[in-house]
């Protein structure tokens, strides 16, 4: 399932509106066929997998990150239905498919195909990387991570503004690919004005994963932008299930006002800035008990000399 998951990272920010899926077939012991989502959305996993496997597929184990669908298409068959048409012998899946047009369809018909089903394996980790699509089917909207690069103090840039750069060279490298695992990148019109950015990915190799661009205004947009009057409209864009959100401090505030940002990623270099400008503004907290229990620490690391720390939303 590990080899699944790490299959399924690859298709993130590529295959929206369908989900990030990996696929492992394993006979006697060998992997004999793998498979990821490709960009668009097909084929799936499954269908890479068993194209690789072929007829050794009968009688093999398939690890799926996700609960094969089981409705048909026009772009392809039901991946329920190829497994059992291919013969695999046992399916181990790492959760199930809240699409109701699957939702236990897909286990249920492999079952009741004399298919041994095993589920949930290591559902956490397959969420975590199927949060754009599970978000999408939960909440009728793309998930969004907020990300800042601030100070020891929390500035995010100079009081005159100057802002470039205030992380390294590895912590910007590692923000460029997050840019690459997103549909959706917005500033503010503040940030526009300010530095033009390209907001594109400058990693070699993945500058064809630039996601496209977005501004939080009322007003019109550039050439190529979508203009957003206000964090809600994220829900409207098609073809989106995982926002990127870069700033500036308004931008930042109304969408964590509106309750739509679902994971934090800070970037803290460690320098202090003092009389600067602050990561969010507008956002207005009333009482500092309503600050408490909103957060869940999910990852620490160093980038060179900086730090890097994500937090998810807690919701029910």
């Amino acid at each position: 399932m590990g080899a699944a998951l790490a299959l399924a990272s690859r298709g993130v920010g590529r295959t929206a509106p369908n989900p990030p899926v990996g696929c492992v077939l394993v006979k006697s012991g060998r992997v004999i066929g793998r498979g990821w989502t490709q960009p668009g959305g097909r084929p799936h996993a499954e269908a890479m997998a068993l194209a690789q496997a072929s007829a050794n597929a009968r009688g093999a184990t398939a690890y799926v990150t996700l609960e094969p669908c089981a409705h048909a298409s026009t772009r392809g068959p039901a991946c329920a239905d190829s497994l059992i048409e291919a013969g695999v012998a046992r399916l181990v899946v790492a959760m199930q498919d809240p699409d109701p047009r699957t939702d236990g369809a897909g286990l249920a018909r492999a079952a009741g195909a004399g298919i041994a089903t095993s589920l949930p394996v290591r559902s956490a980790d397959a969420a975590r990387i199927m949060a754009g699509f599970l978000t999408r089917q939960r909440l009728g909207r793309p998930h969004v991570t907020l990300k800042l690069a601030t100070s020891l103090d929390g500035k995010i840039a100079a009081a005159n503004g100057a802002s470039r750069w205030i992380t390294g060279e590895e912590a910007r490298a590692h923000a460029h690919l997050e840019r690459a695992r997103c549909d959706l990148i917005i500033v503010g019109r503040g940030t526009l004005d300010a530095d033009q950015p390209r907001l594109d990915v400058r990693l070699p190799g993945l500058e064809d994963r630039s996601p496209r661009r977005a501004l939080l205004t009322r007003d019109a947009a550039p050439d190529g932008w979508i203009a957003l009057a206000s964090p809600q409209d994220i829900s409207g864009v098609e073809g989106v299930d995982a926002v990127l959100v870069e700033g500036g401090a308004a931008t930042a505030g109304a969408f964590l006002a509106a309750d739509l940002v679902d994971r934090l990623m800070i970037y803290r270099a460690p320098i202090l800035i003092g009389e600067g400008r602050d990561a969010i503004a507008g956002l207005g907290l009333g009482k500092l008990a309503d600050a408490h229990g909103r957060w869940r620490l999910t990852d620490t690391r160093m980038l060179g000399i900086d730090s890097l720390a994500v937090y998810e939303r807690v919701r029910d």
